[in-house]
């Protein structure tokens, strides 16, 4: 019966190593310490701490070069972008000229990249879903209703908010429908009079399902790998623990009707 335990009890070990290492990993994570601190600087610049929120983006800086060097590879696409909207962030920050909502429009965009770098599923930057669509069909009403007022302040709003997730949308969608976003919005801020003179939903119509379509792709996909590998993990322990007891149980129905056999 002690064998049968260290048995089973060596099964567990074995299948439960690979997940406690996996977990250490996530938690010893360096990206991890920038991703706190594009927070930390998001926090003091809606505090009007301007300059600690410098300090805290010049120390990331110096983090994320040593991330680069020593532990971790970053694709030409995050080292552009994390480093631009960094340098963006300090940029209007300091500017004398930027309001408020600049600064922190500023910040906040360097913060959603930072965490589209970082984060394995749905990023912060989906949580502006709301905000974006609702700004974008606000806009597109008001070119229907021919209310020209209305459609530029809306049609400005939403650029501005477009802005600060374009970043990380191109760190987390395909390359094709990056580009196809992209000309929708530029033909729109472009043409914008003509768009409204006309009421063009075409296009507007066209830009909305494009909009929803990256939003939502998010909440389809697969689950955590690491999850499917706590669920097969736990799922082998249990087949191989059972087929032990199971081997273990004939074995002893073998030899009893063996002993039986035997006797007189």
């Amino acid at each position: 019966m002690k064998k049968a335990k260290l048995v089973v009890l060596l099964m567990l070990l074995i299948l439960l190593k690979p997940i406690s290492i996996s977990v250490y990993a996530d938690q010893d994570s360096p990206i991890d310490e920038l991703d706190t601190l594009s927070d930390e600087a998001l926090q003091l610049v809606k505090s009007e701490r301007y300059d600690d929120a410098k300090k805290i983006l010049d120390y990331f800086s110096n983090q994320f070069s040593i991330v680069k060097q020593q532990k971790r590879t970053f694709t030409m696409d995050e080292l552009q972008i994390l480093t631009g909207a960094r340098d963006e962030a300090v940029e209007v920050i300091t500017s004398p000229s930027a309001d408020t909502n600049e600064r922190i429009n500023s910040a906040i965009k360097f913060r959603l990249a930072v965490d589209a770098v970082s984060s394995g599923q749905q990023p912060l930057w989906t949580q502006m879903e709301e905000q974006v669509m609702a700004s974008y069909r606000e806009m597109k009403d008001a070119a229907i209703n021919q209310n020209k007022v209305e459609y530029e302040a809306k049609l400005n709003s939403f650029l501005t908010l477009y802005q600060i997730i374009n970043p990380s949308l191109k760190l987390d969608v395909t390359t094709a429908q990056f580009q196809k976003l992209n000309t929708l919005v530029d033909f729109l801020d472009t043409y914008r009079l003509q768009v409204f003179t006309k009421a063009e939903t075409k296009e507007l119509d066209e830009l909305e399902a494009e909009l929803e379509d990256v939003f939502n792709q998010v909440y389809e996909d697969e689950a955590d790998p690491s999850l499917w590998w706590v669920i097969i993990s736990t799922g082998s322990i249990i087949i191989l623990t059972l087929s032990y007891v199971g081997w273990r149980k004939y074995l002893g129905d073998k030899e009893e009707k063996r002993r039986r056999h035997k006797r007189p």
